[in-house]
């Protein structure tokens, strides 16, 4: 595969996407927590190593009952995620070099075409940051660009950057490297090194991809109020382990909400300023 630009041209339009971005603090609109919408913002997730099974099946039983988004899983239990998950609208998500991103391009290209061919239809590449940090820029291209060419769409592709490891002008060059690459997303950690997802890499991200692209924060997402965080900094999928216990929370709340508005003493009894703001489409 032919590189798309030289390094003097890499590092001019990354440059520019820098001196462009902007640091307002726009808030996005949030799904209705515990709504379908809000659910379908999750990627239930299970990576461990040592994932079994039955694990796997329980994880596949959790995102039907919730309706998921997707399961993000690693390519061993791609099969078996994808046969539990016959006719539901649950995609199965695959990570492909995960976690360190430092795989060959063979092996990466490899797992992709594995993933896809055995049912995954999204896939959630680790970037190789190592070499962004390098700012050798072609390289980190033609690895997204490879994985890609054997996933097409509608194959959705997220990039997930390891932010933890990464300058702002780090993370602003991955975001262009994986735009010019196709990439649907891009993707903040991979929740197995260093911090994960925070608001401000969030927004900065969001606020350097083309229209269409999109956001997803993953690492250390455990509470309503993290992922509502995430989505008003600009994050359209949230990938966490955590769902269940997020969205148990999120009936919780809004049987508070219910009760606080609906009882007897309806004038005297409104709820908090932020349970207000957690359950507002705005």
């Amino acid at each position: 595969m032919t590189n798309r630009y030289t390094q003097s041209e890499w590092r001019a339009i990354i440059d520019q996407a820098e001196k462009d971005h902007s640091n307002s603090a726009i808030q996005y609109k949030t799904p209705t927590i515990g709504s379908l919408d809000f659910a379908k913002c999750i990627d239930h997730s299970l990576l461990k190593l040592e994932a079994t099974r039955d694990q796997i099946d329980q994880l596949c039983e959790e995102a039907v009952r919730y309706d998921f988004k997707s399961v993000c899983v690693r390519l061993r239990w791609v099969n078996r995620a994808v046969a539990n998950l016959t006719n539901t609208s649950i995609a199965v998500a695959c990570v492909v070099g995960f976690h360190e991103g430092t795989y060959s391009l063979s092996e990466k290209v490899k797992e992709a075409g594995s993933a896809v061919a055995a049912g995954a239809t999204e896939l959630d590449i680790v970037i190789n940051y190592p070499l962004l940090k390098q700012q050798k820029y072609d390289q980190v291209y033609t690895d997204i660009a490879s994985v890609r060419n054997i996933a097409p769409h509608p194959v959705v592709l997220k990039v997930i950057l390891e932010t933890s490891q990464l300058t702002h002008f780090d993370i602003i060059a991955g975001c262009k490297i994986a735009e010019a690459a196709n990439a649907d997303f891009v993707k903040t950690s991979s929740g197995f090194n260093g911090q994960g997802a925070t608001e401000e890499n969030v927004r900065l991200m969001k606020s350097v991809i083309k229209s269409g692209m999109k956001v997803k924060a993953s690492g250390g997402i455990k509470t309503v109020n993290e992922c509502i965080a995430m989505m008003e900094a600009g994050a359209e999928r949230i990938g966490t382990s955590n769902g269940v216990w997020i969205m148990k929370e999120a009936q919780t709340l809004l049987e508070d909400v219910t009760h606080a508005v609906g009882g007897k003493d309806r004038a005297n009894s409104r709820p908090s300023d932020s349970l207000t703001r957690m359950f507002s489409s705005s």
